[in-house]
């Protein structure tokens, strides 16, 4: 667009923006002509996708702002109302973030304007509370104020439907055209009351419902250590443990407290490398059997375990998976147990021998909490659902109690995690997953790499041949289309697709070796190991990053 025709559209979101904060961010960069950081701000609007909305804080239509989130709940308010949801109720959560409790009572206000009920959680609290809230006051909707384990700059406003998960297409499309039609916040009623502020019966209805998750007179023996990471999860996961009655867990008193800034962490998430550095110190110093990281918004889950001479070992997604299936299926579960395409094809082996229904999803919570008959389901990036009558979504406090049960149950045994592990591998072959993850300042970089593994496929990875190579662009017999390349090779698995919540390509790889014995997985291990590097290396020359 010209200049005249910027800085006459940032005059315009100025003078209708009711945030001081963002105002004056604005003011003063129009005062200064910053035609460059002003075409960034709008170049076009933050996109209302399946995930809702997240991006970075700041002033303009391509960042999350209080009047972005205004135009957000009216187009959800328009939606849920063109169902016939004319007055029913919504219930929004929302995290410590900056601007969280500013969003989730913006959000409050337009629900009320437009007929609707509102009722907001009493204080910043995990998002796995918000999810149940849905189905426990019978809302039609859900609106959760947070951006999960993104940077600090970040926020984001994640919204369910009435069945308590959330949006899948078409809803996000017919939300996202509500929200484009509407043409200035004035034409959005926002009174300052109307609205209720929950107390803590939610909270103690979702505290009891932890409670099913754990078998009657299981040992609750374990000792951790647990980090929220600088999030909301320290009080609810302690009131849990304690209803529990499994010890105390020993804080990392550095990132107990929420704090919007995290200043621990280059990233708050139990992923990224050097989250779990503090963790790992409290547990040199005080020896547990475990440790329990949830990210800031709790819906995720990381454990750490100890190595025999050698500290501690962060768990992968897959192996906690793992770990938590075959806990249930020991425990008898019944029902359809589910996991997403870039998760460990392990978790169909332990469904198939104990005679489960298993079904595999498009990334993603929102897909997984859709299957039907669901019991159990995880994703590979700390995410589990172990009680889908209570939570449709990841919990990353029902599954801390779980893992914790595990380990107990273990500890009584003489046994540690370590041990199933190595049990898990030996029925079932050892499934050995590595993920190589990009992030990237300028997103044509992911472009470029699909658009280069599209035009070059690979035909030989690591040696192996790829027997078939899909582009999940089309869809598949059992997929919806979804922007990825899977190829399955002879013992392995790759899939690539570009992140839909951050600037990241990420590739999912998974070596499958039979391992007849227990004393041939040293080397079952040592080989996995050299296949995945390899893997890596091969793809990334293949994708060019």
């Amino acid at each position: 667009m010209h200049d005249d025709e910027l800085i006459a559209r940032a005059k315009a979101w100025l003078a209708e923006d009711p945030d001081a904060e963002t105002r004056d961010e604005l003011a003063k960069l129009i005062d200064a002509q910053d035609l460059p950081e002003l075409t960034t701000r709008f170049s076009g609007t933050l996109q209302f996708g399946t995930a809702g909305l997240r991006g970075e804080l700041g002033a303009g239509p391509m960042r999350m702002n209080r009047s972005v989130v205004i135009r957000a709940a009216a187009g959800l308010a328009a939606y849920l109302k063109s169902k016939g949801r004319t007055d029913g109720l919504v219930v929004i959560g929302y995290d410590a973030r900056h601007k969280s409790a500013d969003f989730a009572q913006d959000t409050a206000a337009v629900m009320t304007g437009a007929g609707l009920r509102a009722a907001v959680l009493p204080r910043p609290l995990p998002t796995p509370v918000l999810a149940f809230a849905i189905r426990h006051l019978g809302a039609v909707a859900g609106v959760e104020v947070t951006a999960s384990h993104n940077p600090p700059r970040d926020n984001g406003y994640k919204v369910y439907l009435g069945d308590g998960s959330q949006i899948v297409p078409p809803a996000d499309a017919e939300i996202a055209a509500e929200i484009a039609a509407v043409a200035t916040l004035a034409d959005v009623p926002r009174p300052t009351t109307g609205w209720e502020t929950l107390d803590d019966t939610v909270l103690n209805a979702y505290l009891a419902r932890t409670d099913a998750v754990l078998a009657p007179g299981s040992p609750r023996t374990a000792r951790t250590v647990y980090t929220p990471m600088h999030g909301v999860g320290r009080d609810t996961l302690l009131a849990a443990f304690a209803r529990a009655g499994f010890p105390a867990p020993t804080l990392v008193a550095e990132q107990a407290d929420p704090d919007p800034d995290f200043p621990t962490v280059a990233f708050p998430n139990p992923e990224e490398p050097g989250a779990m550095d503090l963790a790992f110190a409290e547990a040199r110093a005080t020896n547990p059997d475990l440790i329990i990281a949830n990210d800031p918004d709790a819906d995720r889950c990381a454990a750490a375990v100890p190595v025999p001479g050698d500290g501690w070992r962060m768990l992968r997604g897959d192996e906690v998976g793992a770990l938590l299936a075959t806990h249930l299926v020991r425990r008898g579960a019944r029902g359809t147990f589910a996991e997403s395409i870039v998760s460990s094809s392990l978790l169909g082996r332990i469904a198939e021998k104990a005679h489960l229904p298993y079904e595999e999803t498009l990334t993603g919570f929102k897909w997984i909490a859709r299957v039907e008959g669901l019991r159990y389901g995880y994703e590979e990036a700390l995410g589990y659902c172990v009680d889908p009558d209570g939570v449709r979504d990841k919990d990353g406090i029902t599954a801390a109690l779980l893992i914790t049960e595990l380990a107990s149950e273990l500890k009584e045994e003489g046994r540690t995690l370590l041990d199933l592990l190595d049990d898990i591998a030996v029925e079932h072959g050892l499934h050995a997953t590595d993920q190589l993850s990009v992030r990237v300042e300028d997103l044509s970089v992911i472009a470029d790499a699909m658009r280069r593994l599209r035009e070059r496929p690979p035909t030989r990875l690591a040696g192996l041949a790829i027997t078939k190579a899909e582009d999940l662009t089309k869809g598949t017999e059992t997929l919806p289309p979804t922007d990825g390349l899977r190829y399955t090779l002879d013992g392995a698995r790759v899939i690539v697709r570009p992140s839909g919540t951050e600037p990241k390509l990420k590739c999912y790889l998974e070596v499958v070796l039979p391992v007849p014995t227990h004393t041939d997985l040293p080397a079952a291990r040592a080989k996995a190991t050299d296949l995945l590097e390899t893997i890596k290396r091969d793809l990334s020359a293949a994708a060019g990053i």
